[in-house]
């Protein structure tokens, strides 16, 4: 089976536009923050709201605006077939609400995530985070931070210090991590929610994000672009690199990132 052809595009109007759609589909999560909302449990266990939906419809429809020809795969629209999706060299890996469990206890820790994917690495990318008003993204070469304050900041990570600073799960603790913490030696632990991990050692806020528990590819890809690309490591933890789409289960191993 052939595989699809990898589209070009202008770099430079395909960030800003998928940082426009983030924005876009944040605003919507927002208005319905604010008030009561629904919460339903997936036959994974999992939560689901009406602003994951809301969230998946904008970008779904933006993106099919923006790059007609690559195809999308999004959290809440990812029962493609495998003999469809392995002939993807390139797609768009979408977590319309990041941290659906932070947006329910209402802490802000919650991100809306927009990935290109090629050749099963992520290659541009988007983190939006509605209630802090925080846009991570990339071109294909640097991170980048715009808030209310500043706009365009690029990001780069900090060498570590004596003290390791550890950022773990908010909502997804687990035993492995403990066994892993143990032979860290000094370290402090900074915990927040969603792909805004990846995005603190992007900033250099932090220096090593283990994750030894499950996660799906829609919650890593954005994450992952928007640290290596400030320079940071993504890797599984046989060293080997963090990829996209190379298998039908789109459950990720574990892995670490790293600052370098």
């Amino acid at each position: 089976m052939s595989k699809t052809e990898i589209i070009a595009f202008d770099e430079q109007s395909v960030v800003e536009g998928i940082c426009k759609i983030a924005r876009i589909a944040g605003e919507k999560i927002l208005q319905i923050y604010q008030r009561d909302f629904d919460v339903q449990i997936k036959s994974d266990s999992s939560p689901l709201t009406e602003a994951d939906l809301a969230a998946h419809q904008i970008i779904a429809a933006g993106l099919a605006e923006l790059t007609p020809e690559i195809p999308v795969l999004s959290e809440e629209d990812a029962n493609i077939d495998w003999s469809v999706r392995q002939t993807w060299r390139q797609f768009w890996l979408v977590d319309p609400l990041d941290g659906t469990k932070e947006f329910i206890n209402k802490n802000g820790e919650f991100t809306v995530n927009i990935a290109l994917i090629e050749e099963g690495k992520p290659v541009l990318a988007v983190v939006y985070a509605p209630v802090l008003d925080k846009l991570y993204f990339t071109d294909k070469q640097y991170s980048y931070l715009t808030t209310a304050e500043k706009a365009n900041v690029r990001l780069q990570v900090v060498k570590p210090g004596e003290t390791l600073k550890v950022v773990g799960s908010r909502s997804h603790p687990s035993s492995d991590l403990a066994s892993y913490l143990e032979k860290l030696g000094d370290y402090e632990m900074v915990s927040v929610g969603s792909s805004l991990k990846f995005c603190l050692i992007a900033e250099g806020l932090a220096d090593i994000y283990p994750r030894l528990g499950p996660t799906m590819e829609w919650d890593t890809g954005a994450g992952h672009c928007v640290a290596e690309k400030a320079g940071a490591i993504v890797c599984k933890l046989d060293g080997q690199a963090l990829r996209y789409n190379q298998q039908e289960s789109l459950l990720n191993p574990y892995f670490e990132v790293k600052a370098l």
